[in-house]
């Protein structure tokens, strides 16, 4: 097995090319990791939710990191982290490109719309379109190596 470091290029080309991510947000010192789908465009993760805990944490402590993951053959893998921002989104356009971005696939408003009880109507909230600017991806992959000649 071989490990190596994925360059900017290749870390983007997994961003771009996945949609699936976790991400980590913390608020007085205890971590929080949630599931999300994104899309990516620019330097931004854009993705949606429901008001909730991630969304309380990440207005309280906008500082986060999107783990991405892509499977290969056998043991292979490739992982990126992505680490940021939080930001909302109020603007009408900049809500919109989110919209238009994560609206490709069917199921873009999973798992940010689905809460385990489901509230009264009295309690309705809006739903939240964010973004994570990036500051800074890392990435590596695993590679099956042939020792053989």
């Amino acid at each position: 097995m071989l490990i190596r470091t994925l360059g900017k290029l290749e870390c983007t080309k997994v961003l771009a090319e996945n949609r699936l991510g976790h991400l980590a947000c913390a608020r007085e010192g205890r971590p929080y990791v949630v599931p999300i789908y994104f899309g990516y465009e620019g330097n931004c993760l854009y993705a949606f939710s429901m008001p909730g805990k991630k969304i309380e944490w990440m207005r309280a402590s906008p500082v986060v990191s999107v783990l991405v993951e892509e499977r290969g053959r056998g043991r292979e893998w490739k992982s990126v982290i992505v680490d940021g921002n939080y930001e909302e989104l109020p603007d009408r356009f900049q809500r919109n490109r989110a919209w238009a971005l994560l609206s490709k696939y069917y199921d873009w408003w999973e798992p940010g719309a689905f809460k385990p009880v489901t509230p009264l109507m009295a309690d309705h909230s809006d739903h939240v379109f964010f973004r994570i600017l990036i500051d800074q991806l890392s990435g590596r992959e695993a590679k099956e190596t042939d020792l053989l000649p």
